[in-house]
């Protein structure tokens, strides 16, 4: 496979892909065969446009060239985002390669409103093209190259978690759809006077528009700050809990400052009971363990929970059946009791499925339907709730 003999003789210890170093010269080779590629690519549609007459053919000559200048800013991108912290970026420069991958997309959609204002021209001033084998088979050549990119690109990013060269394989798989579409343009004026050549050019030319805009909506996720990758909150929680008297795992909020550069943050419940000094050592232990293990910086914050109080537990007991029937409500996490003879507050945060929920009531009738089913049963108890909301899928 041409791509990974690439890779191994281009990237010394290419299967450390956790390395930071190691990571920029992936980065950089896909950047350089970008450029590589797409300038041949550009010489050769270029060269069949003058010849053949084509407005199609030239816009994606130079939508290929647009592409190189998106591989100069990939390079540039990947060495930015390496750049150590500093006192003003504390956390690294890593979002440098999502700001790369967004300049790339408003590049391909510029080139993209050019070539469908020039493709509206040609649809008004139409002119004759000449159809030539050898143009032709230079054009089929340049989609298998445009392929091969795409499949390097995807191969690279998917090795290295990367957002701007798996933006670049769409947009690679992208070309090689309008390019077929160009090669088709061009067969048919063989068989045809009609002016196919500004239609065509003008499909091509919207593709890469609606590409550029799917690189914007794809790349500015991370910078509004998404929700983090379910397999990554999956490994927190499960690793959290296989701890010694982590009893439940909640308020996990991850931040992603680029590529490797993830700071994560948990409630971890431990029994009340237990030795201070004792707990301490094992939540610092599952910091270091967790966060070298995962690639992340791991904060875990203690919540002490009361678990041989008899009330406590009673209480407990009775408000989870008066929830667990309701399908929005997902857990129920840091219950406890506080006040003495008949002022108690039963304090409790329930976890909610927030897309449901938003559909079907408010967060404030949610409460009140729990606190109504609560005083039913001990009308002295002042509730006081707390809803953590969930936008997952699950």
């Amino acid at each position: 496979m041409l791509s990974n003999l690439l890779v191994k003789t281009f990237i010394k210890n290419n299967e450390n892909t956790k390395d930071k170093d190691v990571r920029n010269n992936y980065g950089f080779l896909g950047g350089i065969i970008g450029i590589i590629v797409n300038l041949i690519l550009f010489m050769i549609k270029f060269t069949v446009g003058m010849l053949v007459s084509s407005i199609a053919v030239t816009a994606d000559a130079f939508n290929n060239l647009s592409d190189a200048g998106s591989s100069v800013i990939t390079i540039a991108g990947f060495k930015m985002a390496n750049m150590p912290a500093d006192e003003k970026h504390p956390f690294g420069h890593g979002r440098m390669e999502y700001l790369s991958a967004l300049v790339v997309a408003f590049m391909v959609m510029l080139v993209g409103f050019q070539f469908v204002r020039s493709s509206f021209e040609r649809i008004l001033n139409p002119e004759l093209i000449k159809f030539e084998w050898i143009p032709f088979i230079l054009l089929i050549i340049s989609i298998f190259l445009k392929f091969w990119l795409s499949r390097f690109n995807k191969f690279i990013g998917n090795r290295i978690d990367s957002s701007a060269l798996k933006a670049a394989s769409v947009d690679a798989l992208g070309d090689v759809f309008t390019s077929t579409c160009v090669a088709i343009s061009l067969l048919a004026a063989k068989f045809t006077t009609f002016p196919i050549d500004g239609y065509i050019g003008i499909v091509v030319a919207l593709f890469i528009v609606y590409s550029g805009f799917s690189l914007v909506r794809e790349t500015i996720n991370p910078l509004l700050g998404e929700a983090p990758d379910p397999e990554l909150v999956k490994d927190i929680e499960t690793m959290m809990l296989s701890y010694d008297n982590i009893t439940g795992v909640h308020d996990l909020i991850v931040h992603n400052y680029g590529p490797g550069r993830c700071m994560a943050s948990a409630h971890a419940e431990i029994p009340s009971d237990i030795d201070i000094m004792e707990i301490h050592n094992i939540i610092d232990k599952a910091e270091r363990e967790i966060s070298k293990k995962l690639n992340i910086y791991l904060v875990i914050h203690m919540d002490p929970i009361c678990l041989s109080d008899d009330e406590v537990n009673a209480a407990y007991k009775e408000v989870n059946k008066i929830i667990k029937y309701n399908p929005l409500i997902k857990s129920m996490h840091d219950f406890r009791i506080v006040g003495e003879g008949n002022e108690k507050n039963l304090i409790f945060d329930i976890v909610v499925n927030s897309k449901a929920l938003c559909k079907v009531m408010d967060e404030e009738d949610l409460k009140k339907d729990i606190i109504k089913s609560i005083k039913e049963i001990h009308p002295n108890y002042n509730c006081v709730i707390t809803v953590d909301h969930d936008y997952s899928n699950d």
